[in-house]
């Protein structure tokens, strides 16, 4: 009796050390990957800034918009960020560094109840490029180091459909500066194939649901009349909302749930902050990402 009302005290302590932990917090601060200019990102996530100090009692809420994905991916192991939404092959770079450093805790979720998005590659109509077969020789671009879609799965899949490395079978190969530019940079011709992220459902002229060409589309950057698609691969699994593990598993608990509600609280909010159309957030576990994972060690390491 007397161990069991001695843990039930350890019990209580720890969960009110944690309570007081997460009221300790007066700035929370929020990682957004590159890939994307910086004066839309901040406008996207500027609603999520303010929800969250409005439910949490934040003396202020941070936004800080890296220049590329290895700046979101500093941030959560150094502890600068709090909190970040990270692709696939990001997640697995902070995991092979070090596993407790983040805790996944949510993804999105597809129009069509998929968990997962696709890497497209993308070509200009007048470049006669029909299938990554026809581009032998040609410029292939990807985003950015640490992208899932952007450079990870391209790197490793796309030799499975023409039978050589991508370094012997493209004329060439080079980073654009995340997904954004990549895009653009296929349609100023300075790749004649460029690789992004897409959910691969719903209509072509609209760039797809989600993904970068469907941002590029909606903001009249990109006319997709001008593009073709050339490339799939199989599927990817969304990217995770992550939590700095050292906030604690209250403070953990309690951010799953105010983006578990956020669709429904806010949609255009909850829009604008994922880039297209979703149904949701849904719960995730480190396993999920177990594949990627290994795919990373294996190709370029943490």
């Amino acid at each position: 009796m007397f161990r069991k009302i001695v843990l039930c005290a350890v019990s209580m302590l720890a969960m009110a050390a944690s309570a007081a932990h997460a009221a300790d917090i007066k700035e929370f601060r929020v990682g957004i990957l590159g890939g994307e200019n910086e004066t839309d990102r901040l406008r996207n996530y500027q609603c999520l800034a303010d929800h969250l100090k409005a439910e949490f009692g934040f003396e202020k809420v941070s936004l800080f918009p890296a220049a590329d994905y290895d700046g979101v991916i500093q941030g959560l192991l150094g502890g600068t960020l709090d909190f970040a939404e990270l692709g696939a092959s990001g997640y697995a770079s902070v995991y092979l560094k070090d596993p407790n450093a983040v805790t996944p805790i949510l993804t999105t979720k597809q129009t069509d109840g998929s968990t997962g998005y696709y890497s497209i590659g993308l070509a200009l109509k007048t470049s006669g490029i029909t299938d990554i077969k026809s581009a032998k020789g040609k410029k292939l671009g990807y985003a950015d180091p640490d992208s899932t879609s952007g450079y990870l799965i391209p790197l490793t899949q796309i030799p499975k459909d023409t039978g050589a490395s991508n370094e012997t079978y493209f004329a060439s190969t080079q980073f654009n500066g995340g997904h954004e530019n990549n895009v653009l940079a296929v349609r100023d011709g300075k790749v004649d194939v460029a690789v992004d992220d897409s959910s691969g459902i719903g209509d072509f002229k609209n760039g797809y649901t989600s993904g970068t060409f469907h941002k590029e589309v909606a903001k009249g950057a990109v006319d997709p009349n001008d593009f073709v698609e050339v490339w799939r691969s199989g599927l990817i699994p969304n990217g995770p909302l992550v939590v700095r593990t050292a906030l604690g598993a209250d403070m953990t608990a309690k951010l799953a749930d105010f983006f578990t509600q956020l669709p429904t609280k806010d949609k255009p909010c909850f829009e604008g902050v994922e880039g297209g159309d979703f149904t949701g957030y849904v719960p995730v576990k480190p396993d999920f990402y177990n594949v990627i994972i290994e795919a990373r060690k294996a190709a370029i390491g943490g």
